[in-house]
């Protein structure tokens, strides 16, 4: 039987999704979850790699269990009783075809970052949003949404260490918002590189803060060079909100 699993996690106590030898990982959570309802092994295939402290409202995985079979409402509460006290819910579980892929056959991640424009400290936050200082102005802001939907080389905004085969990307909607000190970027696209949007956001911050223009964006953009990438936004205020198929 193949299962497909919606996640919500919080990413601060982990070292990201994918197992490492460096600390706990999600998927590593959720595999000996697995193991402890069904006695067998799994691999638990994500949709998307987050990386340490990246939170997740709705990632997606799959995995195979071989030799038994269990409903969907006994597969989603065991493996939430065998995660505790981990703070990672698996918020639903479905039975798919066993050609289901969760990182393959996606058509569209959709991710959120959060900003919290504020000059005192984080309380009940912390960990969770990136706290800037300086005012922004998020009309600024708005004003570079043009340069990145759409067809692009985003090598400006593309990690070192990045595992994809091109720069080119396809951002399919950026919506800008803000109520009172929180503001929000969403971001859409079939696939990402490793750390765009985190790039994308801070190269934005520096347009609301003024350091630099909208045209000044642009251009950074179509320089292709990391190095003239604005400082990468931390990792805390990004959530993987959606997958569709």
């Amino acid at each position: 039987m193949r299962y497909k699993v919606t996640i919500e996690y919080d990413g601060i106590p982990f070292v990201g999704w994918q197992k490492q030898d460096n600390g706990l990982a999600v998927q590593e959570c959720i595999e000996n979850a697995i193991f402890s309802l069904a006695q067998e092994k799994v691999i638990v295939f994500g949709a998307g790699r987050t990386d340490s402290g990246v939170h997740a409202v709705g990632q997606v995985a799959h995995f195979d269990i071989i030799n038994k079979e269990f409903e969907e409402v006994v597969v989603t509460n065991a493996l939430n009783n065998h995660l505790r006290p981990h703070p990672i819910s698996i918020r639903k579980t479905e039975i798919v075809s066993e050609k289901f892929h969760s990182r393959f056959d996606a058509i569209e991640r959709k991710y959120l970052y959060r900003v919290i424009n504020r000059n005192t400290p984080l309380t009940f936050e912390k960990g969770r949003a990136w706290q800037v200082i300086k005012k922004l102005d998020i009309n600024n802001m708005k004003n570079c949404i043009p340069f990145i939907i759409g067809k692009h080389d985003f090598s400006t905004f593309r990690s070192a260490h990045c595992q994809s085969e091109s720069p080119i990307k396809t951002i399919n909607d950026l919506k800008i918002t803000q109520n009172d000190d929180d503001i929000y970027f969403g971001i859409c696209a079939r696939s990402f590189l490793h750390h765009q949007v985190r790039s994308i956001v801070g190269s934005l911050k520096m347009v609301g803060e003024g350091a630099w223009t909208p045209q000044d964006f642009q251009n950074v953009l179509n320089s292709k060079d990391r190095s003239r990438c604005g400082a990468l936004a931390p990792s805390d205020g990004l959530y993987f909100m959606e997958v569709k198929y």
